[in-house]
């Protein structure tokens, strides 16, 4: 992994945002199911979403991509009753894909690199064995499925990863048989399965919301269809931090009606002091007096390492509560957010859900680690651009997990970062 030099500079103008890998990983998906040809535009092919393409051509979709569009023809898939699908670092590909692949009667090996192998899929290997499904796993992966899903109830924990809710989702409309979720504790993260349903329902395949979950009737089909990607939310956090601390930036193509969770890091950035003005899908952001705020991130964790950099910054204490699933993404999150706005002057504390940080007038130069995780990475640069002195930031090839040209955009508003080293 490379290094990269981030100098001190005052981000200002306009960026847009690339499409929402979110969505974009369920398009794919619903579109390689369904007998005929999409075409999913524009779509970003960062390293995840490769991951969920190639996943999809293994099991005998027909995938072409020409520049930011795909063209998908499902008519083949489930033609390969077995194989091994590398989900690379993706948690939604491998967590979206062993139950449609179960659908699907296939026996499937599971694979992938970094954290991945070690995240939690304890949720399928309790309810999966239950309907005909056995899995082979020694706790993580390689994870091996063999068998037929059958159709029935699904008893499922709320305040899991919204992932294995979709996975289910996407899934059990395949089977002959009526099939219902049963929510066992409080749902969280909603406006990810919100997403889910709408962009299900765009392909004609329909889930009913019940007081206690889903249900869902089997024998549906998923058509064909032209399916336009939206902005990416989650990435348009790194920019309003930017523009918050001492800048002006506007940012194109983003959804004020948009299902995506992180939506909410606009009010969020209101609440900091932000100036933000909306102009049909123009939004502009503008720095100001920060104060600190206390937010709960239980439905946009991964807004946390943006977020925590804004607090670095503002006025007083700002506390961020409810991020426990940090702890397994890429990397441990907070303790790797921490690491790094500590080792730049930050006054950051670190507690088992989140932070505590009193901001201060200004952070310094220095050298910190990227965790190999693309947001830890942007998090980090963004505080850079605003800090006294160089930064060096390791693992910046990490950031081809979700945003490759981060600093691309970057430069364009004025940034100035270059690499150091690379292998």
């Amino acid at each position: 992994m490379g290094k990269i030099k981030v100098h001190g500079s005052r981000l200002c103008g306009t960026v847009s945002m690339p499409p929402s890998k979110s969505a974009a990983h369920r398009a794919i998906i619903c579109a390689a199911l369904a007998k005929g040809k999409s075409i999913i535009s524009p779509v970003d092919l960062s390293n995840d979403i490769k991951a969920t393409i190639e996943c999809m051509q293994r099991l005998g979709a027909y995938i072409e991509i020409n520049g930011d569009t795909l063209t998908v023809d499902g008519t083949n898939t489930f033609s390969n009753r077995k194989g091994c699908l590398d989900c690379g670092e993706s948690g939604s590909t491998l967590r979206f894909l062993i139950p449609v692949c179960a659908a699907g009667g296939v026996n499937a090996e599971f694979v992938g690199h970094g954290k991945l192998p070690e995240r939690p899929i304890g949720i399928y290997l309790e309810c999966l064995p239950e309907k005909n499904v056995e899995c082979r796993t020694k706790g993580g992966l390689p994870l091996e499925i063999f068998g037929q899903l059958q159709s029935g109830v699904y008893r499922v924990a709320g305040n899991i990863s919204s992932q294995f809710i979709t996975g289910l989702l996407l899934a059990l409309p395949l089977l002959n048989g009526d099939s219902e979720i049963i929510l066992t504790t409080e749902l969280q993260s909603s406006s990810y399965i919100d997403m889910t349903t709408d962009i299900m329902k765009s392909f004609g395949v329909y889930a009913e919301r019940t007081e206690t979950g889903w249900k869902i009737s089997g024998g549906q089909a998923y058509k064909p269809q032209c399916f336009t990607v939206e902005g990416d939310w989650s990435q348009a956090a790194f920019f309003m931090t930017a523009a918050a601390l001492d800048g002006k930036i506007t940012i194109n193509n983003l959804d004020v009606n948009s299902r995506q969770g992180d939506k909410e890091c606009l009010e969020i950035y209101k609440k900091f002091g932000a100036r933000i003005t909306e102009d049909n899908g123009n939004i502009t952001i503008e720095n100001n007096i920060l104060k600190g705020i206390e937010i709960d991130v239980k439905n946009i964790p991964d807004m946390v390492p943006a977020l925590a950099v804004t607090a670095a910054f503002a006025e007083g204490v700002t506390v961020i509560k409810g991020a426990e699933r940090l702890r397994i993404k890429e990397c441990d999150r907070l303790a790797a957010m921490a690491d790094g706005l500590s080792r730049l002057g930050a006054d950051i504390k670190e507690t088992k859900d989140g932070f505590i940080i009193t901001g201060v007038k200004s952070l310094h130069g220095g050298e910190v680690r990227g965790y190999n995780d693309h947001r830890i990475v942007m998090s980090l640069a963004v505080a850079a651009a605003y800090a006294d002195g160089d930064v060096i930031i390791s693992d910046m090839e990490s950031i081809n997990k979700s945003y490759p040209k981060f600093f691309e955009d970057h430069r364009k508003l004025g940034g100035i970062a270059d690499v150091i080293m690379g292998e």
